[in-house]
């Protein structure tokens, strides 16, 4: 199947998903149960990662700037910004590609392999608005407070490992973080974030709805949408950058 054929495909099966639940009791409850299931479970690796990164950033930061000419506050302006930026909004999107994206893929994919979408389909069912939707809503949902929390904890990552090497005294730190601070920033990062969500859920979904054949299918999907939602975040990032940040 070529390229332009699989685009075709996913913008089909978007009008598919994108409409009206039929039963808002079920599609509320099924939306709860996602949140639980591909939210709330990310929140160990976020976290960990989160607050090394903002460490690394710290230390790494400090590193460079050795000089006397530089002052100490600059190493939380550097956190600041480069996990406002970019660190929180789009490598966690990254890493919740791959954990979240590959959940969704080969969980549709074995209901494929197995027949229950079909089941779903013979019932009359919107199989893609029933299965998909619910999932697209909670990302939607609880990426954003996923990224908010990774924000907060590698400034604190930070805090800790320039106060614990003595770089950069706690005081300089949070003139830092409060110098010439933009909220506009933050708004702009949470937008990437919906965009991201969208993007995993979509096409790790189209991934697994679309898997032909057994175990081994399901395992090459879930790789697919692990692949293509990461490449998709990556140009996204740089279309959305140009956009928001280039005057």
């Amino acid at each position: 199947m070529n390229f332009i054929e699989h685009i075709g495909k996913y913008f089909i099966f978007l009008g598919r998903t994108l409409r009206k639940p039929e039963k808002v009791s079920v599609f509320r409850s099924m939306t709860m149960k996602e949140i639980d299931i591909l939210g709330l479970n990310s929140l160990p690796i976020v976290s960990v990662v989160s607050v090394f990164v903002g460490a690394v950033v710290a230390l790494q930061t400090a590193f460079n700037m050795e000089s006397p000419l530089f002052p100490d506050y600059l190493i939380g302006l550097a956190v600041r910004d480069s996990v406002i930026l970019e660190f929180s909004p789009t490598m966690v999107s990254l890493i919740l590609a791959g954990k979240v994206g590959s959940n969704i893929a080969s969980n549709i994919g074995f209901m494929r392999a197995s027949e229950q979408i079909d089941a779903l389909e013979v019932m009359g069912i919107n199989s893609a608005n029933y299965l998909v939707l619910p999932k697209i809503i909670s990302l939607i949902l609880v990426n954003p407070m996923l990224i908010v929390l990774s924000m907060a904890l590698c400034i604190v990552g930070g805090w800790i490992a320039g106060e614990m090497t003595g770089f950069c005294p706690t005081e300089e730190y949070i003139y830092g973080i409060q110098y010439e601070f933009r909220p506009f920033n933050v708004a702009y990062a949470l937008i990437k974030t919906v965009v991201f969500a969208f993007v995993i859920a979509t096409i790790s979904a189209y991934q697994g709805y679309y898997t032909r054949g057994g175990a081994l299918e399901v395992g090459n999907g879930s790789t697919r949408a692990v692949v293509f939602s990461s490449m998709l975040i990556i140009f996204l990032n740089y279309v959305l950058t140009q956009i928001f940040l280039t005057n």
